[in-house]
């Protein structure tokens, strides 16, 4: 037995120390997020309300619009308020607090754009069994179990936080809170933790990767069998969105959870975390909308239906 005073906060490092970089970065950074916000919430919007929008690409869509948004504003309005006060200090339920919301939104994402993959599979290579391969009920449940799965993974990471104690004054060298950091921190052997981190959240994410991955293989010798130009332009420019964001999201993720951290690798994790938690959730839109037809038809629409309302009054 040994006596042990555990902290109460830690202090979050940030990006910069300069004040004028600090200004600057809060600028930016708030644009971003409010871009982020807009964005994803209009996508949100036109899926829910536009009758042309109501099939399985686009519910799984609005699924991501919503993940965006939230994953986003786990950690932009922490940095934000950080970048405005100076402050730099985080209690330390709040920051367990703050991993589990990340690793929950972040998790449900990757299973989400598992279960786009295997939409684009089925629209592609089996298209006269779309409607009754993607039922609703079936994308409904696809859905519900990527959030359970990533929720419930999420809870158990942070039940495994209990057993550990931070008995000195600490600094996290980022802007938010994640696994990662608090492993480099603790007073107590985070083996256990790492361990579980990489048996059931790499295996996890493992999975997701080959259901993401996998049926592009089909979908690539489909599209070579196809004699048109055209139809190969068309069938490649429906699954060529879904794979840029993937191809972004699973980069970003790699680095910060599965290249070992050292003190000569903090500036690059810190570059890989705000496009992780920053500049990803704002891309998605702008990749998914300036790409898709459907999508800036349906926005033109209601911006029409806008304007005849206003013009009635």
């Amino acid at each position: 037995m040994r006596n042990v005073t555990e902290i109460m906060y830690f202090t979050l490092v940030g990006l910069s120390d300069h004040p004028q970089t600090m200004n600057g970065l809060f600028v930016l950074f708030l644009l971003i997020y409010l871009m982020t916000l807009i964005t994803n919430v209009l996508i949100f919007f036109l899926v829910l309300t536009d009758y042309n929008l109501h099939n399985p690409m686009f519910f799984f869509l609005g699924n991501l619009a919503f993940l965006d948004m939230s994953y986003s504003s786990v950690t932009a309005p922490r940095m934000l308020f950080d970048l405005v006060t100076k402050s730099r200090s985080i209690s330390v339920p709040a920051c367990k607090a703050q991993v589990f919301f990340y690793l929950a939104f972040a998790g449900s994402e990757i299973f989400l754009l598992s279960a786009m993959s295997y939409d684009r599979y089925i629209a592609i290579c089996h298209p006269l069994h779309y409607k009754l391969m993607m039922s609703w009920r079936v994308c409904s449940h696809m859905a519900s179990l990527s959030w359970v799965v990533a929720w419930s993974l999420s809870l158990v990471y942070n039940l495994f936080l209990l057993r550990l104690s931070f008995c000195r004054a600490a600094s996290i060298h980022s802007f938010f809170c994640d696994l990662p950091h608090l492993f480099q921190i603790t007073c107590t052997d985070p083996f256990i933790n790492i361990i579980f981190e990489f048996v059931a959240g790499g295996g996890l994410v493992l999975g997701a990767f080959l259901l993401t991955f996998i049926p592009y293989v089909f979908i690539f010798r489909t599209i070579l069998r196809i004699h048109s130009k055209t139809g190969k332009r068309k069938a490649f420019s429906t699954c060529s969105s879904h794979l840029t964001v993937v191809f972004i999201f699973y980069g970003s993720i790699f680095f910060i959870y599965f290249v070992p951290s050292s003190s000569d690798m903090f500036n690059l994790n810190k570059l890989f975390s705000v496009i992780s938690a920053l500049i990803n959730p704002l891309l998605n839109p702008l990749i998914y909308s300036l790409r898709n037809k459907d999508l800036m038809e349906a926005l033109m629409r209601s911006y029409y239906h806008l304007r005849l309302i206003q013009a009635s009054f």
